[in-house]
């Protein structure tokens, strides 16, 4: 899908410096999960990727180094790492220098006004709210299902933004890092975890501004023993919307606000849902599971969760950033 320029052309810096007619990308933290899905899928893209040597890669200097040899930064650390880079391109910036687009994987930006949502499919400027933003933050796995069900109904007057949304949701492992990749893999590892039982998962004020809504979710995500994939799913009592709806209402609204998307699509309900079957790929299914003679419905959102749930997102964002069709 092309989804044209950017605000620069192709390998021109914002300073006019030319990059051999390719944009130039340096992944800060590539040796992680994350990091290394970007770049196994920058290879889909006609970009030139730099890396640090393994030896400095905690070297500020040699890190800054790369950022203003690089004509866009995806940030793939820690949060607290993810602010100090951040700090040091806004620096680069006053100082009149060379100074890269950011992308960022962590949660340290994502309900930060000043950083476009990388979430194209939100709402219908938000790609081009992307194209043209020197900063950019790559949504979280969980909430990427989640604003995807919520968003459009909350919008759509079905849905108060203080309805008491609950949200059950369960992850493969790989999302984990490796500690919780290894416990897994190992033999008699576990079957399957409930985790954030504190309810105050770091995904809640993100899933919370982005679907609209007003009283904060209940949120349980879990963890099962396969290595990829998702399924968000929320329930919901029919008779407590803002408005009269049937599940075939519900469905409506998300088929009409994803009816242009070559990622994201409403598919049929069954009676059975696998977490794992979108694995490898980009893509995300939206379904309504309802049952109209009891007033009752479940919304789900499948999806990989290092797919459109992480890098899959990301090099969806790197495509728009530098003006480049995304591969499919």
């Amino acid at each position: 899908m092309d989804y044209g320029t950017g605000p620069y052309p192709l390998g021109v810096r914002e300073n006019g410096r030319i990059m051999d007619g390719q944009a130039t990308v340096f992944i800060d933290g590539e040796a992680g999960t994350t990091g290394l899905g970007i770049r196994q899928r920058l290879h889909a893209l006609p970009v030139a990727v730099r890396s640090i040597d393994p030896e400095r890669r905690k070297d500020a200097d040699a890190r800054r180094e790369m950022m203003e040899s690089a004509d866009l930064v995806v940030l793939c650390l820690p949060d607290a790492a993810s602010r100090e880079a951040a700090s040091m391109v806004a620096a680069m910036e006053a100082a009149g220098g060379p100074a890269p687009r950011l992308l960022d994987a962590s949660t340290a930006f994502r309900v930060d006004p000043d950083w476009a949502y990388g979430f194209p499919e939100m709402g219908a400027d938000q790609a081009a709210a992307i194209a043209t933003a020197r900063r950019v933050s790559n949504p979280g796995c969980y909430p990427t299902g989640a604003i995807a069900l919520l968003r459009p109904l909350v919008r759509a007057g079905l849905l108060a933004p203080d309805f008491p949304v609950t949200i059950n949701a369960v992850s493969g492992y790989s999302g984990g890092g490796r500690t919780m990749i290894e416990a897994h893999e190992r033999e008699g590892g576990p079957a399957f975890e409930l985790y954030g039982l504190g309810l105050d998962h770091k995904h809640v004020p993100e899933i919370t501004r982005y679907a609209g809504l007003s009283r904060t979710p209940l949120f349980v995500p879990s963890v099962g023993h396969f290595p990829q994939g998702m399924i968000v799913s929320i329930p919901l009592h029919l008779d407590m919307l803002a408005a009269p709806a049937t599940g075939a209402d519900l469905r409506a609204v998300l088929a009409d606000v994803y009816a242009g998307s070559d990622r994201v699509g409403v598919a049929e309900a069954g009676t059975t849902l696998d977490a794992d079957a979108l694995a490898g790929t980009d893509l995300m299914e939206l379904r309504v599971h309802a049952n109209d003679a009891r007033r009752q419905a479940v919304l789900t959102a499948r999806l990989d969760n290092l797919g459109k749930g992480a890098s899959g997102a990301a090099i969806q964002n790197i495509a728009l950033m530098l003006g480049l069709a995304s591969p499919a």
